[in-house]
């Protein structure tokens, strides 16, 4: 029994910590690693990386994309000493009317900054510790990103220190938690390789905020009980995930913004008590956020990845399970376009009052600045308004070498509401923003013993004022044997493997719809007429055994004259026969009234395949309840309940053509 016991200690510690990878600081590498865990089917939901991570997905990653893999692997050898400088850069800027503007998830870098510098560099004395130093400086502000001590193993490593988070599998808009603000130093605990068979990840930690002082901005901004006061509030979070099958991984964020000042409690019992009660004393005296994430990757010749997270501040009033001031994110990202080409676009749409709080006056802010998305600083301070954003981005591989990047943003505030949210009214007018836009073109190439590049930011920001910044970067490129010398054959990439019973559709047909409306509590509902309308769906789904399917599905209905969009982040199907399937899903629904109403929603359904090759029939019922919309238009009732809620009952029957 104890040679059993110890065996098993002895494999339990068999690995170490990890370093991390820097986050959003060497974009040209970062794109290749991001590419690399795709073709590895590792479907992420959270950075930063570990290199441990990347270092388990590289053979299968290195069967698809060779030279990718190559690149990569010289890049990684940094990580394989005892100690050694992991990434130093230097940046030059011209900038033009560029002051009040932020570079988007850049640690909080002003747009008119004229410098930056960053480095990071570590000490490994075994497997089971490791001491990292590092530093982001511009102008104005150095961070010490990347500093910290990290012991323990590899189902679970403490880092003490500034140490980044990002709760999302978005490359771009994470609404939780990003690098948009500054690092916070925190104490962190998790895991990077999964555990169990159904490959449960975890992450649990504790931050600091600085939100005493903002520059510019006078007064207390911790307001409690009628009491004001100035201070600096804590922020404890996680994220637990499963990933049960290749390539399809899903997980839940919570985040508990508490204490600080004004006599908010801040003890352990507190948190351990209210954390996971989202209606308790943490909704009265707490900021809090949650979100369900997911990233689903389909493999075959053109691999990609579909993601999505649904966020929600605070609980909706239709029940503690539900998701208040809904915020949803979808995207997709194809790792390789015509051997030379990979693009990634993503669209986030958030309702009033994120960022913002009754208590904590800054809402989730460090420095000024948000913890998520990057669109919510463009915008007046403490102003709760919705916003929709977006971001394209391409790469380049061109013939003559290097990275070549181009990306677009935009960003929406919405005109139903703007204002202090002290002062809220739904009758106060809307603050006139501009949509906000920028470009960026970036490009890189290693040169004898480093890496070399040049970017050009321009845009308009929500003031309606134009910006730019011009900018040239040097940053270390590891010894000779880790750089890409340019004399990897780029044309032998050929695609991924034909993985059978991979397969994408498109649904076409019709939806029969009910709606029931409950605009207050004391008044009756309405109910619609049962409809007949159109419906589409574009999809793609996988084999994960020899009888089951998992995919993901968005969905377009009209129903009862409004729009309806739902996403599918689970969708299974069961093949009885090669005729017949049965299935289940869970999502994400978006109905465009007034003002845009989110929930979640599930269903099931059968589906008759191959009634003619290539083509089968389906038959789905679907349920949303409590979709939910905010009351901010002058128009609305003002009652004792601040939105009108929405049960969506359809049925589905359409035509699935597979490709």
């Amino acid at each position: 029994m104890f040679t059993c016991v110890l065996a098993l200690t002895q494999a339990a510690l068999a690995g170490g910590v990890s370093s991390y990878l820097p986050l959003n600081l060497e974009p040209e590498m970062e794109r290749q690693i991001e590419r690399v865990l795709i073709l590895a089917d590792e479907p992420i939901l959270k950075r930063p990386f570990a290199v441990a991570l990347v270092e388990d997905a590289l053979p299968q990653a290195c069967m698809v994309d060779k030279p990718l893999c190559t690149k990569v692997k010289r890049y990684l050898q940094r990580y394989s000493r005892d100690y050694a400088v992991t990434h130093a850069s230097a940046t030059g800027a011209i900038t033009h009317d560029a002051t009040g503007v932020v570079v988007p998830n850049e640690h909080g870098l002003p747009a008119s900054s004229r410098w930056e510098l960053s480095a990071q560099g570590y000490v490994q004395p075994n497997d089971y510790l490791l001491v990292s130093g590092g530093a982001i400086a511009y102008q104005g502000r150095t961070v010490p990103t990347g500093s910290m001590l990290s012991v323990g193993f590899n189902w679970a490593q403490l880092d003490l220190g500034y140490r980044d988070h990002w709760l999302s599998p978005a490359t771009d808009s994470s609404m939780l938690l990003s690098t948009e603000a500054p690092t916070m130093p925190s104490v962190t605990l998790s895991n990077y390789e999964p555990l169990t068979r159904l490959g449960f990840q975890y992450e649990f930690f504790l931050a600091q905020m600085e939100q005493a002082g903002k520059p510019g901005q006078v007064g207390d901004n911790i307001l409690y009980n009628g009491h004001g006061s100035v201070g600096n509030p804590r922020l404890f979070g996680t994220q637990l995930s499963i990933e049960p099958f290749p390539g399809w991984s899903f997980g839940f964020n919570r985040l508990l913004q508490y204490g600080g000042g004004s006599g908010l409690p801040s003890s352990a019992s507190f948190l351990a008590r209210d954390f996971f009660v989202p209606s308790g004393l943490s909704q009265t005296q707490g900021n809090q956020q949650a979100s369900f994430v997911s990233r689903f990757i389909f493999p075959g010749k053109t691999p990609f990845a579909v993601y999505t997270q649904y966020a929600g501040e605070d609980n909706s009033d239709g029940g503690s399970y539900l998701l208040g001031n809904a915020a949803l994110t979808v995207g997709i990202d194809i790792p390789r376009i015509a051997h030379y080409f990979d693009l990634t676009f993503e669209v986030a749409e958030w309702q009033n009052i994120w960022y913002v709080h009754n208590i904590f006056l800054e809402g989730t802010t460090n420095y000024g600045l948000v913890e998520g998305n990057w669109g919510a600083d463009q915008r007046n301070f403490r102003d709760g308004v919705g916003a929709r954003s977006a971001m394209l981005r391409i790469g380049w591989e061109p013939p003559f070498g290097g990275y070549l990047e181009e990306r677009v943003r935009t960003l929406a505030n919405e005109s139903y509401y703007g204002g202090d949210l002290r002062g809220y009214s739904p009758a106060v007018g809307a603050f006139p923003y501009y949509h906000y836009y920028d470009f960026t073109v970036r490009y890189s190439r290693p040169w004898k013993g480093v890496t070399i590049g040049g970017e050009a930011l321009g845009g308009r920001d929500v003031d309606g004022k134009s910006f730019s910044r011009l900018a040239g970067f040097v940053r270390y490129g590891g010894d000779e044997r880790t750089r890409d010398d340019g004399s990897l054959d780029e044309d032998s990439y050929s695609g991924g493997p034909d993985v059978s019973r991979a397969e994408r559709f498109v649904d076409v047909g019709m939806n029969v719809n009910r709606v029931q409306t409950s605009i207050e509590p004391t008044l009756a509902q309405l109910t619609s007429k049962v409809g007949f309308d159109p419906h589409l769906g574009l999809g793609a789904r996988r084999a994960v055994s020899a009888n089951n399917d998992l995919g993901v599905r968005v969905e377009l209905d009209q129903v009862d004259g409004h729009t309806l969009i739902g996403v599918r982040a689970l969708d299974y199907r069961y093949r009885f026969t090669d005729s017949f399937a049965l299935g289940f899903f869970f999502g994400f629904a978006r109905y465009n009234v007034a003002t845009p109403a989110y929930s979640e929603y599930a269903g099931f359904g059968g589906l008759w395949r191959n009634i003619i090759p290539k083509w089968d029939l389906g038959l789905d019922l679907r349920y949303a309840q409590n979709v939910a919309r905010d009351h901010v238009l002058a128009s609305d009732l003002q009652g004792s309940r601040p939105e009108t809620f929405y049960k969506i009952e359809t049925g589905l029957l359409y035509l699935s053509r597979r490709f």
